[in-house]
C-alpha cells in the first residue's frame, strides 16, 4: 500500500488505517498487532513512522505495547477517546487553562459501602485538582490493593490510568453517572468554599474481564468552570 504525503503526515495515515482495522475487528481485542517490520513493508514507510503511529494508538487507548510480547489490541470502540482518562482535563489545557494536581492522601482501607462485594482492602487515593491555581475538583479513587500500586504521593500527580496500565490492567469500559448534591465537610474544606450544591461524578472502571478496577467520586466547583464533554469519533 502506497501512502501519499499530500494526504497528511504518513504516521497519521498509518494510525487511521490501523484504527479502522481495530474498530472493524480485523485486529480483534486481545490479539497481537502485526509486527513493525510487516507494517513497514505493507505501508512502505520507515520504522520511525510505524512507531509513531503505534504510540498514538496507545495514547488513545487502542493498543498496549508489552516488552517481550508485542503490541496488544485493548479496545475497538469508536468512542475510545472517552475512555482514555481525563478528557475534561485535556479540554481545559487546550483552552489555555493551567491544571495541576495535589495528592491529599493515600491510605489502605476497607471497601466503602458501594464496593462491599470486593474482597480484601482497597487503596484510597484523594486528589485535589487546581484550575489556574484555585481549588476546583476533589477526587477520591478506590482501587483494589491487589494491584500493588506505589504508596508514593508523587506517582499520582500524573495519570492514574497510566499507572494501572503499567500494573497490567486492560480497560474495557467506563461507566459515569452525574448528579448534584451536598458533599462532606472535607470536600468543602479542600475546595475552600462554603457548603453549596456541587456537581458529582461517580465512575466505575472495568477491565476486559468485566472486573471492577477503579471506583471514584469527583466533586466539581462548577461556579468556577462548567463541566464540558468534548466528544470525538
Amino acid at each position: 500500500m502506497k501512502l501519499v504525503k499530500k494526504k497528511g503526515p504518513l504516521y497519521a495515515q498509518v494510525k487511521e488505517i490501523l484504527k479502522e482495522r481495530i474498530q472493524d475487528g480485523i485486529y480483534p481485542v486481545r490479539s497481537l498487532m502485526p509486527s513493525e517490520s510487516f507494517l513497514e513493508e505493507e505501508f512502505q514507510v520507515s520504522k520511525i513512522t510505524v512507531r509513531k503511529a503505534m504510540e498514538q494508538l496507545a495514547q488513545e487507548g487502542y493498543v498496549q505495547k508489552q516488552s517481550g510480547v508485542g503490541t496488544t489490541v485493548l479496545d475497538n470502540r469508536a468512542f475510545i477517546k472517552l475512555s482514555t482518562g481525563q478528557p475534561f482535563s485535556a479540554y481545559l489545557k487546550q483552552e489555555g487553562k493551567h491544571v495541576r494536581k495535589e495528592v491529599l492522601g493515600i491510605t489502605v482501607v476497607d471497601p466503602p459501602f458501594e464496593l462491599t462485594h470486593l474482597k480484601g482492602k482497597v487503596l484510597c487515593i484523594q486528589r485535589l485538582y487546581y484550575l489556574d491555581d484555585k481549588p476546583y475538583i476533589v477526587f477520591v479513587h478506590y482501587i483494589p490493593d491487589s494491584f500493588n500500586l506505589p504508596n508514593v504521593a508523587g506517582e499520582y500527580e500524573g495519570s492514574l490510568y497510566t499507572l494501572l496500565r503499567e500494573a497490567g490492567v486492560s480497560f474495557n469500559r467506563f461507566q459515569d453517572t452525574f448528579g448534584v448534591g451536598v458533599a462532606n465537610v472535607e470536600v468543602y474544606r479542600s475546595l475552600g468554599i462554603e457548603e453549596i450544591p456541587l456537581l458529582k461524578r461517580t465512575r466505575h472502571t472495568y477491565d476486559l474481564d468485566e472486573q471492577l478496577v477503579e471506583y471514584s467520586i469527583a466533586y466539581y466547583h462548577t461556579e468556577m468552570q462548567e463541566y464540558v464533554m468534548d466528544l470525538h469519533l
